[in-house]
C-alpha cells in the first residue's frame, strides 16, 4: 500500500476532486486552508501580504492506484502551470 499526499492551491479544489473521481479513489482525508511556501507556487499565508491558502489531501491506496494518481497530478500540473499542485508518495508499513 501507498500513501499519496497532494498539496495544492485551494483554487483548484474542483480539479483535484475530479482526479480522485477519475481514479476511482473514494477514500481520502482533506485538510482545508493550510499555509505554506513552494518554490514554484509561491507563498500562501492567507493574509493581505501573502494571500491564498492551500489544501492537503491524503489517500491510502494500492500501488497501482498511487501510480495512476501521481500520473494524473503530473498531467494537471502541465495543464495549470503555476496554480500550484504537488504530490508525494511513500510506502505504508502498517494500517490499523
Amino acid at each position: 500500500m501507498k500513501m499519496v499526499m497532494i498539496a495544492y492551491n485551494e483554487a483548484i479544489d474542483e480539479e483535484v476532486m475530479e482526479i480522485l473521481e477519475n481514479c476511482a479513489l473514494g477514500n481520502y482525508t482533506k485538510i482545508r486552508g493550510v499555509f505554506g511556501k513552494g518554490r514554484t507556487s509561491g507563498t500562501h499565508l492567507g493574509d493581505d501580504i501573502w494571500p491564498g491558502r492551500n489544501n492537503v489531501l491524503y489517500a491510502a491506496c494500492q500501488e497501482n492506484e498511487a501510480k495512476q494518481l501521481l500520473l494524473c497530478v503530473k498531467e494537471l500540473r502541465k495543464k495549470l502551470g503555476k496554480e500550484g499542485i504537488k504530490a508525494f508518495a511513500w510506502a505504508l508499513d502498517e494500517i490499523t
